[in-house]
């Protein structure tokens, strides 16, 4: 009886154990729908869990394969449309930052120039900046937004087209010296879309155009400003900054301050097939030498724990949570009325992109740690604890897990003892 005991209770905490296990790592492969049917459930579970009215995504794979998905509604009855464009917000300092490298691979730059080499002085910017400084966020200069003042005079002439200098008339004391820390600051990329102008001789979207969309057959892109937009873009609704709770289309309200203001830092609308194409390009060594891609990977460190992430050359090394806790990169952005993400899994060869017509953070990120999930569970290649960062989340689970094992095994032989206590009845 005793052995019977033994031989009954082992296996059930090896089963208790394992069962566990499968619960964290669960990864449904008992559904039988197509990969594109998860993928466009993921779209609509997420517009209808944030009342947003619609999206736009698209997928490629690492056979190349493109998915191209949109659900919900542009504005009144009519439906979200593959081929709208969507304002990127600033996923447009990814493209910055490519054709700053592509100027440094031809020499007309280097990214350790100070500014003084290419800019005037300006009051609170230091002429030791260097190039790097600004891609990489680390140069301490004061991001103008964050000055009311601009918001203030911004909504007195919404067609006005600002000049750089007078939008760099709004920062104020640096927050640390170069080098320091790190600040995120659209300001940066304003100074880079004037170095750009002056090494180039023209002016952004003519660059983007020759060296990138046409090499890359990309034909939905348009840099605002500089460019007229096609009328084919997801419409998009807000209260125009007036705070007052409001929600009308703003699609084809003057916008020109609010985009001049933004130059160098965002102005791009593409689609969501074109800038996963980008995306896809990009990191898989289509646009820049290998040496460029590694100076653009280099990561200044942001946070820590589950939240730690970095920021590189115009790009962004997202917090595990995102890619199910696969390594991403990328940039996310936003606009009048819009909230987008691009990212890229470089173990995996896959680009994903999301936008949705509503300045929500929180929906866009939602649908894109979804499409990647699904994505991944199809190919099998999700991680052991796919929900957390594994540190210190995933240790601390291992921990509860190997705590819980330990817990039974000693009830076990407790048991055991019992049993084999004298005047027990084995029969």
């Amino acid at each position: 009886m005793y052995c019977n005991i033994k031989l009954k209770i082992f296996p059930l905490a090896i089963v208790l154990f394992t069962t566990f296990f499968f619960i964290l790592t669960s990864c449904s492969y008992g559904d039988k729908n197509t990969i594109e049917e998860k993928l466009q459930k993921v779209l609509d579970n997420g517009i209808s869990k944030y009342d947003v009215r619609g999206v736009s995504a698209a997928v490629i794979f690492p056979d190349q394969k493109v998915w191209k998905g949109v659900s919900g509604s542009s504005y009144d009855t009519v439906t979200m449309k593959p081929d709208m464009l969507f304002a990127i917000g600033s996923i447009t300092k990814n493209i910055v930052a490519t054709l700053t490298l592509k100027l440094a691979e031809e020499e007309v730059l280097s990214l350790d120039d100070p500014l003084s080499k290419w800019l005037p002085a300006y009051p609170h910017v230091d002429s030791t900046i260097t190039i790097r400084q600004l891609l990489n966020h680390t140069s301490g200069i004061y991001m103008f937004w964050d000055n009311q003042e601009i918001w203030d005079d911004l909504k007195k002439d919404r067609e006005k087209v600002w000049t750089p200098e007078e939008v760099l008339s709004y920062i104020k004391e640096p927050c640390f010296a170069p080098g320091e820390g790190w600040r995120y600051s659209n300001t940066n990329y304003l100074l880079l879309a004037i170095i750009i102008e002056k090494v180039t001789g023209s002016n952004l979207s003519i660059e983007f155009r020759k060296r990138f969309w046409q090499p890359l057959n990309i034909k939905n892109a348009y840099l605002s400003i500089e460019e007229v937009i096609p009328d084919n873009q997801a419409h998009v609704h807000g209260d125009n900054f007036s705070n007052d709770g409001s929600n009308i289309d703003l699609t084809f309200l003057p916008r020109a301050s609010h985009e001049s203001i933004g130059y160098g830092s965002s102005g791009l609308f593409m689609t969501a097939e074109d800038l996963a194409r980008w995306c896809h390009a990009l990191f898989e060594g289509e646009v820049l030498r290998r040496r460029s891609i590694d100076e653009m990977l280099k990561f200044v460190d942001i946070g820590s724990g589950p939240r730690k992430r970095g920021y590189g050359l115009g790009v962004e090394l997202f917090m595990k949570r995102m890619s199910s806790g696969e390594r991403a990169i990328g940039h996310s952005g936003a606009n009048i009325g819009t909230s987008a993400y691009m990212v890229h899994l470089p173990e995996h060869h896959i680009s994903v992109v999301v936008m949705v017509n509503a300045f929500n953070h929180e929906c866009s990120a939602t649908i894109t740690k979804g499409l990647i999930r699904e994505i991944l569970k199809e190919l099998k290649v999700i991680g052991i604890i796919p929900y957390f960062d594994f540190f210190p989340l995933g240790f601390v689970i291992i921990g509860v897990s190997l705590n819980l094992l330990r817990i039974i095994l000693i009830r076990i032989r407790r048991r055991l003892k019992v049993n084999k206590k004298p005047g027990k009845d084995f029969s």
